[in-house]
């Protein structure tokens, strides 16, 4: 199905590579699943569709699947909750001397195709280059920011207070206007 407006959101866990060498398979599982709960329990709250999670990234868009005029703005706020439960998350576990994440956030709005395919292990997915900027956003952020492209930034900048960056290059996008949330 297509959807002529939604908004992509992907985190990326600064790092995650050599922290979770430091963990026992078990422990990184247990770590990822109570982050992804939480961010779960957040995408349920600003009505949210989590897409899916790859190793230490968290893909979600809202719009979808029942289109709305408020999707980038949900979008954002969700970020900005998830981030704050990284800080909290980052502050317990630095007290108690354990390794903590730091997240990168990048969000793009635009069209997209969604849907079901294949046989086995049915899962929703969507597809566009709205997808592909949305992950470069995220690849573009620093931790503990949330990145915004121009078109999100467009929906966003009356209620959410944002700083331009100036146009930066993306892998294979040239150079995009970005916006990092204040």
């Amino acid at each position: 199905m297509h959807y002529a407006s939604v908004s992509v959101l992907f985190s990326d866990f600064k790092n995650f590579t050599s922290i979770a060498e430091s963990m026992t398979p078990e422990a990184l599982v247990k770590e990822l699943d109570e982050y992804f709960r939480t961010f779960d329990a957040i995408m349920e709250r600003h009505k949210l569709e989590k897409i899916k999670t790859i190793g230490d990234a968290y893909m979600c868009a809202g719009g979808l699947p029942e289109p709305n005029e408020t999707h980038a703005l949900d979008t954002v706020k969700a970020a900005l909750e998830m981030q704050q439960t990284i800080r909290d998350m980052a502050e317990h576990r630095s007290a108690q001397g354990k390794p903590f994440f730091e997240m990168r956030i990048g969000i793009h709005t635009g069209p997209v195709v969604a849907g079901v395919v294949g046989s086995h292990k049915f899962a929703y997915d969507i597809w566009g280059d709205t997808v592909n900027t949305a992950a470069r956003m995220e690849q573009s952020s620093e931790p503990g920011r949330i990145n915004l492209s121009q078109t999100t930034w467009e929906q966003v900048k009356d209620q959410i207070p944002c700083t331009f960056r100036g146009k930066l290059p993306a892998k294979n996008k040239g150079e995009i206007a970005m916006y990092f949330v204040s």
